[in-house]
């Protein structure tokens, strides 16, 4: 069943690529490969994201392996972005295998930097001086590695306790390794070593402060 399910999502994925065109990527991600680090399984207008087959997966797929209670939301429409700038419309679907627990990823990623130039070039022809702009949400960085995705986890825990890794008190460092943890950083390869390491603390230490908030 599961050999099928991927055969038709690969289908899907020529599909899509070749009704959008070059600037559209299609990526499925196989949950159940032994190392997630490879995750990509197939992939189409690859050059989009600069990824390739047998890649290293991406924040949606640690939100997969991270949930354990039932189907994951489908994540649709939003903005994405690549290390040279390209501004992507992104969309993340999740197919289940039996049992219920996410299998597959199912990742669109629609290059759109182009069309926001052509809009902002409309915009100002067409827009008045007492117009306000919409609040406008930053997109999230698409990685090409994993040891890029938990180097730019650890940054947004550090935001988000908002005090420099030496400066954190105890308590600074339990509130930013458990963001770490929720967010799935430590189901990389060896991302315990590096997590320890930049907040100062043994391995046995950084554990005994996911256990705290368990």
């Amino acid at each position: 069943m599961a050999g099928s399910r991927l055969d038709i999502l690969i289908q899907i994925a020529k599909g899509l690529a070749a009704q959008f065109g070059d600037n559209c990527e299609i990526v499925v991600h196989d949950l159940a490969r032994n190392h997630i680090d490879n995750s990509i399984v197939h992939i189409e207008h690859g050059h989009v994201t600069n990824r390739k087959l047998g890649g290293s997966p991406s924040q949606a797929v640690l939100d997969a392996l991270k949930h354990h209670d039932g189907p994951l939301p489908d994540q649709l429409a939003y903005l994405t972005k690549t290390d040279t700038g390209r501004i992507l419309k992104s969309s993340t679907i999740y197919i289940s295998d039996d049992t219920g627990k996410p299998r597959y990823v199912f990742s669109i990623n629609f290059d759109i930097t182009n069309l926001i130039t052509l809009e902002s070039t409309i915009s100002s022809i067409v827009s008045c001086p007492s117009d306000t702009d919409a609040e406008k949400k930053e997109p999230k960085r698409i990685v090409q590695d994993v040891s890029e995705l938990l180097d730019e986890l650890i940054d947004q825990s550090v935001a988000l306790v908002g005090v420099p890794a030496a400066l954190m008190t105890k308590e600074d460092k339990i509130k930013a390794i458990n963001y770490l943890n929720d967010a799935g950083a430590f189901l990389i390869t060896k991302s315990g070593d590096k997590v320890a390491k930049y907040f100062g603390i043994s391995k046995y230490t950084l554990y005994s402060y996911v256990e705290i908030n368990k």
